[in-house]
């Protein structure tokens, strides 16, 4: 199938532009996924390095493959160069935006929805880190998540710390992974149904989802958009686990002790300036949502 003659394009990029943009991605994306493709192959974990290719179901290879987004003329492409989601029109290739939307909308209004929903709630910055403590709260050593671990206190010094702070959790995705025991102790009790109700800027968690998002409207959007996404996520999980009740030090990690005043302190830091990176990339992800929807 390829798009009518007579059809118009918001970009039009030439051989040398889309080849330089698509070999600049690769080079990008590869620097982050080397090492974790190293790993997996000697079967090695890295509690921070790994996790956004575990957790997320991105494909590193698919995370590498790079795409202009909806309305971009490949200039001298072939549909079989470009991938199998893209025609073949004069002049080159494009991708088959008509098709993918027939598929996708609902997909693309309900990510535009819970974005916008959560960028109009102010940004809450006292919740501390401690989804990750209630993830380990009253739990064997053989149970923990990140088992080959240390934990920086002793499990009763991190009971504790859970226990007389409680939680403050408001992502479902977090929340999810709570002890039984740890649930009754946070504030809200999260739901997948509630999550557009619930979800606000200063979570680091919903920060991270930006580049799920991101993926999620891939191809539709561009690549760069996507990666920009991952990126930010990489730092968000390290401050994540940085004020985990893991000692990472061996990694690298310096603590943000997150049960004293002073690591509360650094963390509700970390949490805005993590805030305020993300506005823009939200706002990047609507305005590629509203020009993918109809009006």
């Amino acid at each position: 199938m390829s798009a009518p003659p007579n059809a118009t394009y918001r970009v039009v990029l030439s051989a040398a532009e889309w080849r330089g943009r698509r070999a600049a991605h690769e080079r990008r994306i590869d620097g982050w996924t080397a090492p974790h493709l190293a790993r997996r192959r000697k079967g090695a974990r890295h509690p921070v390095e790994d996790f956004l290719f575990t957790y997320y179901s991105y494909r590193p290879a698919q995370l590498r493959r790079w795409h202009p987004g909806a309305g971009v003329l490949l200039d001298g492409a072939t549909a079989a160069e470009a991938g199998p989601q893209y025609v073949a029109v004069d002049g080159g290739a494009v991708l088959d935006a008509a098709e993918l939307l027939a598929r996708r909308t609902g997909t693309v209004g309900w990510v535009r929805d819970l974005l916008v929903r959560t960028a109009g709630r102010p940004a809450q910055f006292g919740c501390f880190g401690l989804h990750e403590w209630a993830m380990v709260y009253r739990q064997g050593a053989e149970e923990l998540r990140h088992a080959g671990w240390p934990l920086r206190l002793s499990p009763a010094e991190t009971d504790a710390v859970v226990a007389e702070r409680g939680v403050r959790c408001s992502h479902f995705d977090a929340f999810r992974f709570f002890t039984e025991p740890a649930r009754p102790l946070n504030v809200l009790q999260p739901t997948r149904e509630r999550q557009a109700e619930l979800e606000q800027p200063g979570c680091l968690h919903a920060t991270m989802d930006l580049y799920k998002w991101a993926y999620k409207l891939s191809p539709l959007v561009d690549s760069d958009l996507v990666a920009d996404c991952f990126a930010l996520a990489r730092q968000v999980r390290e401050i994540d686990m940085r004020a985990s009740p893991y000692d990472l030090s061996a990694l690298g990690y310096r603590p943000i002790p997150i049960e004293t005043p002073t690591g509360r302190a650094e963390y509700a830091a970390a949490q805005r300036a993590m805030s305020e990176r993300a506005a823009p990339l939200r706002e990047r992800l609507v305005a590629a949502c509203d020009a993918l929807l109809p009006a």
